[in-house]
């Protein structure tokens, strides 16, 4: 079973997660920029402006965590991590950068211990911390278990100008790669030869197949067998040997693998369709940033390409891929692309909510079926309202993909004008319509709110309003919602202008919104492309 994880990394691996239950780890950590990450709904053509919701919040501050935290790197057993974070912090002092760097060599401590003995990790960032970053590695994993920086350049040319000091552009990310030990998996990729090689080295053509190919020698330095004969009269190099047997050559002969230059000497025919490519380095240039269909709003978002070439080159099918970061998801998308089982961890619940939404279009015709378990996330009505009292914007966040809706703006106080989130939908060849949302998580729910609802959707001249509430609506709110009228769809009939929904009804799936919509929620949220493979690997998804 693959597994969804809402909550601290650190408290997951260290509670959730098995030692030595991991072969490949790849994280995209905040890369301690001190910027706030929005994430970009777009709203279809003929709406209002687009409405941004912070992601994460990318940066660190010293304080009663940053301690707590580095007190625990000092009593654990790695005793070359507590020496050279103690040297870290006599360097840096108790500022910003120490405190990203102590959340993160905890974290890389408690991944170590996950990961096999034949596993790998690969840690995404850029120079903001890259260097120091590499010395926490070398301290977790042992400078002999480096094994190469992955140069990925991210973006075209562009300006890095900074209050009218010019630089350098910065187009790259930095990928580290370590292993847990000397004895890695690893599957050699290739790409493929450029244009100028191929003409340079492919340069003849076989008449009647068409087929490009190169000719190689068939001599060697040492000898080996029977590798001293005459053929066709001609003999080696002096001080040389044939490179095969003449068994072989005369299997070469009989196949047409044999061109013979003026002298008589043979050489081998090897076809460019029959080479793998070049054997990967580590300057990846070839592969763009997400865009397009692929991008899906959310900030710092890597291609699927990316993700999928790391996971082939370092597992197998049917190995666990371990995400501790994972935004939007398009780590464990790759991993469940290439029949790897997957652990995702992310500590907002936004993020836990459209990889959900994610995983379950893109794999929605799959076989077998996509099943993962959610874990952290309200379960039943208890925990939603627990989840209300400790923190009601995330619970907000929570409860509008329980209407397949969009959040809407961010944790201001009074910014989002009575809309918690929207729903845009289709229901004719005309513009599109829109559907407004009202969370309310307290227990204190009246008529007085539905009434407001109702003058949201005649203000933001949408078409249907959803008063979703933890608790249970009055009959006088019931009344009111009735009261409100209907939308009457051009083709569809009609539907309740205001329509109100309890938490625990849309938990146990017996209440659902109502209101009809030809696209299947793709004007609310960007679909990511289907996915549709067959897998005989049963045992995967036990």
């Amino acid at each position: 079973m693959n597994h969804l994880y809402f909550g601290d990394n650190l408290d997951v691996l260290r509670k959730s997660i098995a030692n030595e239950s991991v072969d490949l780890i790849y994280l995209d950590p905040p890369f301690n920029s001190k910027r706030d990450y929005n994430l970009l709904f777009k709203s279809p053509k003929g709406h209002d402006s687009d409405a941004q919701i912070m992601a994460f919040e990318d940066s660190w501050h010293w304080g009663e965590q940053a301690e707590r935290e580095f007190a625990e790197i000092l009593c654990q057993p790695n005793t070359d991590v507590a020496e050279m974070m103690r040297a870290l912090r006599d360097f840096l002092g108790e500022n910003d950068m120490m405190a990203y760097l102590t959340m993160m060599a905890n974290r890389l401590l408690e991944l170590h211990k996950v990961l096999k003995p034949t596993g790998s990790l690969y840690l995404h960032c850029d120079p903001t911390a890259s260097h120091y970053l590499k010395v926490v590695l070398d301290g977790v994993f042992g400078k002999e278990n480096y094994r190469t920086e992955i140069s990925w350049k991210r973006s075209s040319a562009h300006s890095d100008a900074k209050q009218g000091r010019a630089q350098y552009g910065n187009i790259r990310d930095i990928i580290y790669f370590y292993t847990k030990s000397k004895n890695w998996k690893w599957n050699q990729l290739y790409t493929p030869y450029d244009e100028k090689y191929i003409a340079t080295f492919y340069r003849h053509t076989e008449e009647g197949t068409g087929r490009k190919y190169r000719m190689d020698n068939l001599t060697a330095a040492k000898r080996g067998g029977d590798t001293s004969y005459e053929w066709h009269g001609v003999k080696p190099y002096k001080g040389r040997y044939w490179a095969y047997s003449r068994a072989k050559m005369e299997q070469f002969e009989r196949e047409g693998r044999l061109v013979y230059t003026k002298t008589g000497m043979p050489t081998y025919k090897r076809y460019l369709d029959e080479m793998p490519g070049v054997a990967l380095q580590n300057d990846w240039q070839d592969i763009s940033p997400a865009f397009g269909n692929e991008y899906l709003g959310y900030p710092t978002q890597k291609p699927l390409a990316l993700l999928e070439r790391i996971i082939q080159a370092s597992s197998g099918e049917g190995d666990t891929v371990l995400d501790p970061f994972c935004g939007c998801g398009t780590a464990v998308h790759a991993a469940q692309k290439l029949n790897r089982r997957w652990i995702g961890i992310d500590i907002t619940h936004l993020a836990i909510a459209l990889i959900e939404i994610r995983m379950r279009k893109a794999f929605k015709d799959s076989v077998p079926p996509i099943q993962f378990e959610v874990h952290g996330t309200p379960k039943d009505l208890d925990g939603a309202r627990e989840l209300f009292a400790r923190d009601p914007y995330e619970f907000q966040y929570w409860a509008c993909p329980l209407v397949n809706a969009q959040p809407y703006q961010g944790r201001k106080k009074g910014a989002d004008g009575g809309i918690d989130g929207l729903i845009f939908f289709q229901d004719d060849k005309g513009p599109s319509k829109k559907i407004i949302i009202s969370v309310k998580g307290g227990e204190n729910v009246g008529v007085s709110m539905v009434r407001d609802l109702a003058h949201v959707i005649d203000r933001e001249k949408a078409q249907i309003g959803l008063f979703v509430t933890l608790a249970k609506p009055t009959k006088p709110m019931e009344r009111e919602a009735v009261s409100a009228g209907y939308y009457e769809s051009p083709h569809n009939g009609n539907f309740p202008k205001v329509q109100i929904l309890t938490i625990e009804g849309l938990m146990n799936g017996t209440e659902k919104p109502h209101y009809p919509d030809y696209t299947g929620g793709g004007l609310t949220f960007k679909q990511p492309k289907k996915e549709i493979y067959k897998s005989e690997q049963e045992a995967l998804f036990e």
